[in-house]
């Protein structure tokens, strides 16, 4: 069963509990988590990967909520981190540091210095001027640090532009294309500021066909095995997220064929993998619910003008992208085409185009589906407008993650010089 889903009245619940009286508790934009399902997601992906030694970080760069990390470490996830605040949000939330792997390719002195301070478990370096730079802060704080290199092995994942990290054109990872991998590995082996941690890949998000992945890992596979054939340790090999969702139906993911290719592939290799799935998790654990401010029909269409905005969800103005939209009460059935769209000042502002609709009037709720991933960790202010709270509801009791801000905390950070 999805994590949302209605009763036999037509009512949206999330558990036992009905998203509309969750509405009238806490008010409107509200983010609202299935605790349930995000936890019986990350075992399920834990469990199709089990065949093989290796440990799962959940991304939080996909919802950095510090209830659902901590709902996730009780459950035996690491953290991937790609910031120093991240990194503060793991430990915050009850992951150990040894369980933390810091990604990203722009990871300032201070930052790293945090990191290797802190313990962290593995950073992916991503270039050698980063490595010059982490090897520097190792030796000025007397300590080893763990560094796996990135690898970019040029693999189209056949995502959105703006999600595709696995081919040269884009500035992540370290390309093999002249050997280049192979020759900083030799360098880090060396380095007595460092402990060779392995290598990793990360080839992009929403990814819907296993065809990449094989031959990411593959051409992953390869590498390593070539490295260790020179006598260097390459304890892990780190294969990142990226597994998609269905934005559609909001349906439970399968991780099951995923789980075969990864066994098939690296079973019996003598590798200890890493996992690092974000929007696998979450995506449809989560709903953004909203309340209409005005229908207005203008000479071709309907506005269905909401409370929630593109500084809620970004993402349908930044991706294009497809989220499902539902009233939460059953409002019979469609009457035509609408947009579905926010108060900002931006022709850019929508959570949805061209959806059938039914009648909605003012003071009707709707839920924006498949919002869990890559939604209030992405809000902002603008417009001077708080984003939106966030709660969880585990086994039907709701917990509140992070109340809505007001706009006088919102002045209060600012000030006013004395020109």
């Amino acid at each position: 069963m999805c994590a949302f889903h209605r009763n036999t009245n037509g009512h949206m619940l999330v558990d036992s509990k009905p998203l509309a009286e969750i509405a009238d508790r806490f008010g409107t934009p509200l983010y609202v988590y299935s605790g349930n399902g995000i936890r019986d997601s990350f075992n399920r992906f834990k469990s199709a990967v089990s065949q093989v030694p290796g440990k799962v970080y959940f991304a939080l760069k996909a919802n950095s909520a510090l209830g659902v990390i901590a709902l996730l470490a009780r459950n035996g996830s690491g953290a991937d981190i790609v910031s120093g605040g991240e990194l503060e949000r793991a430990l915050m939330a009850g992951i150990a540091p040894a369980d933390i792997v810091f990604s990203g390719v722009g990871k300032s002195r201070n930052e790293i210095a945090q990191a290797l301070s802190t313990g962290i478990g593995q950073i992916n370096a991503e270039s050698p001027a980063e490595l010059d730079s982490i090897s520097s802060i190792a030796n000025e704080l007397s300590v080893i640090a763990p560094v796996a290199l990135r690898v970019n092995v040029d693999v189209d994942p056949d995502t959105h532009v703006k999600i595709s990290t696995g081919q040269r054109s884009t500035k992540f990872g370290i390309s093999n294309n002249k050997h280049e991998v192979a020759n900083l590995y030799r360098r880090l082996h060396d380095d007595p500021n460092f402990a060779p941690a392995g290598l990793a890949v990360h080839i992009g998000s929403q990814i819907q066909s296993l065809a990449p992945f094989e031959k990411a890992y593959r051409a992953l596979l390869n590498l390593g095995q070539s490295l260790r054939g020179e006598g260097m340790p390459v304890p892990t090999l780190d294969l990142g997220g990226g597994v998609g969702v269905s934005y559609d139906d909001g349906s439970t993911t399968d991780f099951t064929d995923y789980g075969a290719l990864v066994q098939r592939i690296f079973k019996g290799k003598g590798f200890k993998l890493g996992f690092e799935p974000g929007r696998a998790i979450v995506a449809n654990n989560g709903v953004l619910l909203s309340e209409v401010i005005f229908v207005k029909h203008g000479d071709n269409k309907r506005f269905i003008i909401v409370d929630a905005a593109m500084n809620d969800l970004l993402r349908p103005t930044l991706y294009e992208a497809h989220h499902n939209i539902e009233p939460l009460n059953d409002l019979g059935p469609a009457t035509g085409f609408a947009d579905i769209v926010g108060p900002i000042c931006e022709t850019g502002d929508y959570l949805g185009k061209q959806r059938k609709m039914p009648d909605l009037n003012t003071g009707d709720r709707i839920a924006v589906m498949s919002a869990g991933a890559y939604g209030a960790v992405m809000a902002s202010s603008y417009n001077t407008r708080p984003p939106a709270g966030e709660v969880l509801v585990l086994n039907s009791e709701v917990h509140v993650l992070r109340h809505k801000r007001s706009v006088k905390s919102l002045l209060d950070e600012e000030s006013i010089p004395n020109f």
